[in-house]
């Protein structure tokens, strides 16, 4: 694969043998963001888990401390006094049956998360098929499938985000933007780190971070000691 000169002069300050510590590795990506647009920063942590066993797969949610840096669209699928308690809390889109053609037939997908009340699932679920690979099936793991309305589109707002083992049992999540201060940076990877350490599968053997690597959305990725993770 090919890579752009800028990409290429960024990798130099990288020491691919090293394991850096995060206060260091988020300097080094911050650094290494030069594109010219606000690069998000993410985290791609390699677990030694099998998501195809039940027991280890891993998924659920944390509001970072600084949130994402990016506006979240919200659609709620609420009716009655839910909705109307969506509509105050800030939620972008509120609706019920009448969403499903929009989003089924028109492609309609102007939202970035979706929240459901447990008693619109059996509407929400005729869109499995659609909204499940883009990730956007409400879940109780996560939060999004609640009665607490406004705190789900509270938090969401407010930074939250979801985690999950993708196929190849890998986390992939974001921890702001290049613009963003190391400290803001720092607080926001904390906080995923000890979400997914509490997230570790009691049936799991041997090691759990096979590794954590930071990058930026144009540059080289970072690889962090584990150490201080794993208890």
């Amino acid at each position: 694969m090919k890579r752009g000169k800028k990409y290429v002069e960024a990798a130099k300050n990288i020491d691919r043998q090293t394991l850096y510590e995060a206060a260091d590795a988020i300097s080094l990506v911050k650094k290494n963001a030069t594109a010219k647009f606000d690069e998000t920063i993410e985290a791609h942590i390699r677990t030694g888990c099998d998501g195809r066993h039940a027991e280890q797969q891993i998924r659920g949610a944390v509001v970072l401390p600084h949130g994402t840096g990016k506006t979240v669209r919200v659609l709620v699928f609420a009716k009655g006094a839910k909705a109307d308690e969506a509509l105050a809390a800030g939620a972008d889109f509120v609706g019920g049956e009448e969403l499903i053609p929009k989003i089924q037939n028109d492609n309609w997908f102007e939202f970035d998360v979706v929240v459901a009340t447990p008693d619109m699932m059996g509407v929400v679920g005729r869109l499995g098929r659609v909204l499940g690979p883009k990730g956007l099936m409400p879940n109780p793991k996560a939060g999004t499938v609640t009665m607490d309305v406004t705190k789900a589109v509270n938090d969401i707002k407010a930074g939250k985000i979801e985690y999950r083992l993708d196929k190849t049992n890998i986390i992939h999540v974001p921890i702001g933007k290049a613009s963003f201060t190391e400290e803001q940076l720092s607080d926001n990877f904390q906080a995923i780190m000890d979400a997914i350490v509490k997230a570790k599968p009691s049936s799991l053997k041997g090691a759990y971070l096979r590794s954590v690597v930071l990058t930026s959305t144009m540059g080289p990725g970072v690889k962090l000691s584990t150490a201080k993770y794993v208890g």
